[in-house]
Formats: structure tokens, sequence, C-alpha cells
């Protein structure tokens, strides 16, 4: 029996292991860097141990620490959660060799698995289906595309996809630095790269006795950058196809034996439409994804865990599965921008009706999340912010309620990939059943990240934020409180105020509202009432209540119609905020791993000028034209904030001090 469990990880699933130690009688101990000092995970366990530094390298990657802290809080067992040190085996045997218990595989278990090299000959050998290897030295155009991937981790780090011979080498290079920065292990290997495959995976859950469960299938297809956004058990390709599950299933079970395996762990294949398959790796771990998993079975996967690591044996009996469950991550980052990441505070997280626990109840949403009202998001760590969940009898009916719960959700603060996941969820396509890893590609990155709300539904919601704004007004006067903000006793001009470049002009008289945007009058549109944070309006017949919150200049507007995020202009701008012709800004703050020009040097439009790690992904900042790089205000290694000024392009040369011009 274990009494207190230090969980050797940070956000979202320190929180989710914490959940279940609650339910057991399991004492509670977390850990964190400085940047995570005032983290939920460290709050809601029973006592917490610091871990000085702000980075990975610093904090979570150093297993020597973790241990000591683990010793320091009198601490019985270790759970490594997932990414991290969760699949390394130096870390699990030196944790036993402290004489904790590991709440994980054996170590030798991790050590076949922990290569994906290596795993995959071991694989071939016990007659599980693989991809054959690729020597970079020999790759052929005939072999293109080829994936580019990380040896020793996963979640899309240290992962590229390569068209040309040409971008080999370097892609080599900046795949290895990545996984180096996220794992602590640079190899990397190459594979052949199929373009429209279907992620499938089997959790599988042993014990020490040799029972082995495959506990259903999951679907993971729809993809960014390798990393997995929405996942679904069960799949709709396995179901479609007769016997494919039954083989999966025994593959799955085959990797498991050969190497000795106990605890819940992961067997990921790339399927196509015809129900082929081919090994892709083995997660020694818990996923990200396992509340599908949960939700279609009943079980607690963590509290398996828990029991196999204290020696108890499973019941021989497979576990059935019912309904369908779909899990989609919800990340600070900007798809229509690239998928850049986002940084800063959340003023507000709020999924009406979720709840953070282990249910199987139909009609259900479930939410394991690493933030909350109030949380700041920086740079050192992955983006997402959340894993909202839905169980429901059918598949359709699992998407619908998914959909309409991220709608509702209040989400105030930093952008996220809200709207992305509300848009696939809805996309017929997703509906059909037919996603694969080129989802993004085959409809259209630009089409799916389109706000939910557009046309009247954001004019509607500018108005709103306008009225609220001028009730925020009166409320503040000191005469003439009871006239309504926006009050005119004879016709005269409007008020006027801009949201995201798009002009709202309204007056309230004796004819009641007369309001319209960018010139376009809203014809039928009544105010019911308005405050500074609800506006109620007729819209020719129909009422909707919009609720609004302002954070500066950002302000946030949500009602039925789906939210919008709108930024107020200011009535005057200040001249030391404008920013030169060619400047190349911060997308997010981050620091400089490498710049390749210098200051006079003549650059091409897209030409890569420097690097950013931000949130344990490198992202390259290019010219925006030909031209001359005029300014280079950054060197390699230095901090930046968002909107920073690193570079500027002129179209015109760059005099020198000694007056001669550098083309």
């Amino acid at each position: 029996m274990l009494n207190k469990v230090l969980v050797a990880n940070r956000g979202e699933i320190a929180r989710r292991v914490f959940t279940t130690c609650r339910a057991e009688g399991i004492d509670t101990v977390a850990v964190f860097s400085d940047a995570d000092a005032a983290s939920p995970h460290v709050r809601e366990a029973d006592s917490a141990v610091r871990l000085p530094g702000q980075s990975p390298s610093e904090t979570y990657l150093r297993g020597e620490l973790i241990i000591a802290a683990a010793v320091q809080a009198g601490a019985d067992a270790v759970h490594p959660g997932y990414g991290f040190l969760s699949e390394n085996a130096e870390f699990a045997r030196q944790v036993l060799d402290a004489g904790l218990t590991w709440i994980g595989p054996p170590v030798k278990a991790i050590e076949s698995m922990g290569s994906k090299v290596e795993s995959k000959k071991m694989m071939a050998d016990a007659g599980v289906p693989v991809l054959t290897r690729l020597d970079p030295e020999s790759v052929t155009e005939n072999e293109l595309p080829v994936l580019i991937k990380a040896s020793a981790g996963g979640g899309g780090r240290g992962m590229r996809i390569v068209r040309s011979l040409d971008t080999l080498q370097s892609e080599l290079e900046a795949a290895g630095r990545e996984a180096l920065s996220a794992f602590g292990d640079g190899t990397v290997f190459i594979e052949r790269y199929i373009e429209t495959g279907r992620h499938i995976e089997v959790q599988v859950m042993a014990d020490r006795f040799g029972t082995v469960w495959t506990v259903g299938e999951r679907e993971c297809s729809i993809q960014r950058r390798h990393q997995k956004v929405v996942e679904e058990a069960p799949s709709p390709l396995v179901e479609r196809i007769d016997g494919m599950r039954e083989k999966l299933f025994e593959a799955a079970t085959l990797a498991s034996e050969a190497i000795g395996y106990e605890g819940a762990g992961t067997v990921e294949f790339l399927a196509d439409e015809k129900g082929n398959f081919f090994f892709l790796e083995m997660n020694t771990r818990l996923q990200v994804e396992h509340p599908v998993t949960e939700c279609t079975t009943g079980l607690d996967l963590v509290a398996l865990q828990i029991q196999v690591a204290a020696g108890e044996r499973l019941p021989a009996e497979q576990p059935t599965t019912r309904g369908h469950s779909i899990e989609v991550r919800l990340y600070a980052e900007d798809p229509a921008q690239d998928w850049q990441p986002q940084s800063g505070a959340v003023h507000r997280f709020d999924i009406p009706g979720a709840q953070f626990e282990v249910s199987d109840k139909a009609g259900y949403i479930r939410v394991d999340s690493g933030v909350e009202t109030g949380s700041v998001v920086g740079t050192q760590y992955d983006p997402m912010l959340a894993k909202v969940i839905s169980f429901a009898p059918t598949r359709d009916r699992a998407a619908t309620l998914l959909a309409k719960a991220l709608q509702n959700a209040t989400i105030h603060g930093l952008k996220t990939n809200r709207d992305l996941l509300v848009n696939i969820l809805r996309h017929p396509a997703f509906v059909a059943g037919d996603t694969d890893t080129a989802f993004f590609d085959t409809h259209g990155l630009d089409v799916l990240a389109r706000p939910i709300a557009q046309g009247r539904a954001e004019e509607l919601s500018a108005l709103a934020a306008a009225l609220a704004d001028a009730a925020s007004n009166v409320a503040r006067a000191r005469v003439n409180r009871g006239l309504p903000g926006g009050w005119r006793n004879l016709r005269s001009q409007p008020q006027r105020k801009t949201y995201n470049d798009r002009t709202v002009e309204y007056s309230i008289g004796r004819v009641g509202l007369i309001s319209s945007v960018d010139g376009v009058s809203l014809d039928g549109v009544q105010l019911v009432e308005h405050t500074p944070t609800r506006v109620t309006l007729d819209d020719n017949g129909i009422r909707r209540i919009f609720a609004v919150s302002t954070y500066g200049s950002d302000v946030f507007v949500d009602s039925s119609l789906g939210p919008v995020r709108l930024a107020r202009a200011p009535r005057f701008t200040d001249p030391t905020d404008e920013v030169a012709a060619g400047s190349l800004l911060a997308p997010m703050p981050g620091s400089v791993i490498r710049i390749a020009a210098a200051q006079g040097d003549t650059v091409t439009a897209g030409q890569p000028i420097l690097w950013l790690e931000a949130m344990k992904m490198e992202h390259t900042v290019t010219a925006p034209a030909d031209g001359v790089l005029a300014e280079l205000n950054v060197q390699q290694g230095q901090q930046v904030e968002v909107g920073q000024v690193l570079a500027v392009v002129t179209d015109t040369p760059v005099v020198t001090e000694q007056g001669a011009e550098q083309a």
C-alpha cells in the first residue's frame, strides 16, 4: 500500500494524478519551478517542494533534485506523469535505488522502448509490422517526403517533414536541437512519411503476473506539427473495418509481452484507409489522451497504475467499452498565425457544467486543466491549457456536446485555438469520421481557424461592447447619471468607437437605438438594457444577452452567437508606439537561439534572420521582403518580449560609420 506519492511533473497531469490520490486516501507531494510557484497543482498538493530555476533543464529534468524532494517530503512513491522524465530509464532506476516505488513500467521495458530506433527492431522480431528506418546519407528523391523523429521523446518535438534533399541536413540539425532541449537527448532518425495516414493507438494495462489488458483503441489523427489536437475512442476507422480491432489488439499484446511490460502504456500505429497498420512507438507512460479511454470504460487508469505498482493483480477478465468519447486539447496559440504560442494572463477560465474527475455518465463534460482564473502562462513550457472531454452514447452526440461546451466556455486573456476546435467538431468530414493526419491541409487551416462568430454576430457583439462602455462611463459620471450612455436630446453626431478596425456608431434618443457598423445600419436592433457588463439587444424580434468583460484595451463579448474578442482602439495614437516599416517584431516571448545574418547584409524575402525558442519549440523569424538588414537589435541568448523589434529590413543601403555604403 502506498501512502504518499510525489508527482514528478506539473500543471494538468499533476492535478490529474492528485485527483485519484485524494480518492484513494493517498497523500500528495508536488514539485515546482520558480515559474510555477503560483500554479494550481502546487496549491492542491498536501505539500510541495521548490526546484530552484525556471527552465525544464534546471528543474523538472533534474532527476536528482526530484528524488531528493521525494525523500525530503517523506514520499514512498514517484509518479512521473507524461513528458519530462516519464520515459527516462535512468531516472526510473534512480527512483528505485533510492528505495522509492516507481509508478511506471520496469526499467528494462523503458530502455527497450526508449530508443525508437531500437524499439522498431525489437517489434519487427516480435512479429509487429513496422516502417523501415532510412539512412540520412542515402535518402533519394524517390523516397521523399521523409519524417525526422526524435528517438527519445514525443509530443511533436524534434519532428520535421522534409520534402527536399537540400533542406535535409539543416532540418536534421534543427530537430536534434529541439529534441535535446525537450528530452535531454538529441538523437533523431528518419523514416518514410505517409501523407494521409490514420494515427491509431491501443491502451494497454499489464501487471507483474503476466496479465495484459488491451483497453480499447483511440484515434488521434488530427494533428498540428505532429502533436495531437483531437483524440477519440473508439476509432471511426477501426469501427468500419472488420477484424481490424482484433489485429491491433493482438499486435499491442505481442509488443507488451515482448518487453515484459507492467503498468499503463500505449502502443501507437500508423494505419491506412484499408486497415493496414505499422508500429510507430510504444509510450511507456500514461498518455495525454487517456481520459477518452477512462470515459468509455469507466476505469481510473491512474488508480490502476498505483495498484499495479503496489504489486496487486489485475482481474483476468478484460474490461469492456461502450459509448463514445472525444477529447480536444485547448492550446494557448494562434492557429491563424502559424500556430504561434501565446503567453500572458488568464483573466477568466470557466467551462459551465464541467468537472475534473473520472466519470462514465452519458452527456458528460470533463475538463483536465492546468490553469484557472488568474493563472499566468509563461514561455517555459508546453502551451496546452486544458483538455476538454465529452462522453455520450454515440459519436455524433459526443461531438455536438463538446462543440457546444467549448462555444459556451468563458476564456478571457490570451488567444487560444478554441474556435478551431469547434470548427473541427462541426466540420462535415469530421462528422463523417474522415480524419487523417493531413486534415488541416485537406480542409484548409485558414477556413478551420476562422472565428465562430462572424458577420452580424461580430457586429452585434461590437455594438454590445460599445453600449457596455457607455454604461460604464455613465456609472463613473458625477452628473446626469439617470441618462443612458449615448443619449441625445436632439439629433446630433452619434457616439463613435472603434474595435478591431471596425467603427461602431450609435445614438440613443426618443426613437430608441440607432446604430451602424462601418457605415452600414443595423436595422431592427433595439436596446433592451445595458450595464457595464451586460447588454440585452432585440434583433428583429430575437432577444439576446451579451456578457461584456473589459481588461485594458481588450474586450471579450460572450453570447449565444459565439465568443468575440475585440481590441478597443485608443482615441489618440501615441507616437512612441509606432515602429519603422520593415520591422521584424517578436511574435512571442522567447530566447534568441541562433542568428543567421549580420547588420548590413542583403537579404531576400523569406530568408531566415534568426530563430526564437519558446514553449520548447523553435520559431523562425524571416525577412518580410527583399532589402538590407539595416538594424539587428538582439544577440544570441537574449530574452525578448512579444512585440519587441528584433531587426529592421529596408530597401535602402546601410551607411557605415566610415561613410561607405553596403549593398
